[in-house]
């Protein structure tokens, strides 16, 4: 079962830095996960959320600043806000903490010095629709991360956005996410037989049969976001490929001891 760190070690260190991404490598992760905006001068920029406000603690929209304006907000303080209070508490490297661009992450999943898969969410809606996977598509390509055997996969609530993908990239894995069970029976009419399909675990805790049936459908699972005990045992009862987890060191003690 493949260990994913979703948004780096993100229980420990603040989501989608340098520094979480750091964090998870060092752990052994299999892969990382992370998500994608684009700024207003067209810049892919791992940012979760489509304002500013949780974790920069700025105004404003990620699609509306510029890069040179991102990288003058922290993104780490948030996660330990009394940080600064405590004597004890180590240095870190300011830097590990700014906005993370893909083209960074994207470079340090490069010269990590083993195979890390990278599974990339493309946010949607957006003003930009399209231009996101294009723009994505166009930077894999430079890295040379568009074929068979590429570390990439690509990830998105929206079937529109992974068509576009499809079309782009046809060779790159892809992975149609579902946060609500009862959407399932109208996406298995659409959705290629060739896509992964992504769950998160609440809904199958709360709907025993929407394992059952990707199971018995012989789908490849990858669920998110996989953080106890239990969600492990359940995903281990559907046959799950891959878990996306905040606590990447935890899980890898669990599943390998």
């Amino acid at each position: 079962m493949q260990v994913v760190a979703h948004r780096g070690a993100s229980h420990e260190l603040a989501e989608h830095t340098l520094g979480a991404y750091l964090a998870a490598i060092e752990a052994g992760a299999d892969g990382l996960e992370c998500d994608v905006r684009l700024t207003a001068d067209g810049h892919l920029v791992c940012v979760h959320d489509r304002d500013l406000r949780r974790t920069a603690q700025s105004e404003g929209l990620v699609s509306t600043k510029n890069l040179d304006e991102l990288n003058e907000l922290d993104f780490s303080s948030w996660k330990h806000p009394w940080k600064d209070l405590d004597d004890e508490a180590p240095d870190t490297d300011p830097e590990l903490g700014k906005v993370l661009t893909m083209r960074k992450l994207l470079e340090t999943v490069a010269s990590a010095g083993r195979r890390i898969e990278l599974a990339i969410e493309t946010k949607h809606p957006t003003r930009f629709a399209g231009l996101v996977e294009r723009r994505l598509a166009h930077l894999l390509d430079e890295f040379g991360w568009t074929g068979e055997d590429s570390p990439i996969r690509v990830m998105s609530f929206s079937l529109t956005a992974l068509q576009r993908m499809q079309k782009l990239t046809p060779k790159l894995p892809l992975v149609m996410l579902i946060d609500k069970a009862h959407h399932w029976p109208v996406l298995r009419q659409v959705v290629d037989d060739n896509w992964i399909i992504g769950p998160g675990i609440k809904e199958l805790h709360a709907h025993p049969g929407l394992g059952k049936h990707l199971n018995k459908a012989g789908r490849r699972i990858h669920v998110w976001t996989v953080n106890t005990d239990e969600d492990l045992k359940v995903c281990r009862r559907y046959g799950v490929e891959a878990i996306i987890t905040d606590r990447p060191a935890y899980m890898i003690e669990r599943i390998r001891g």
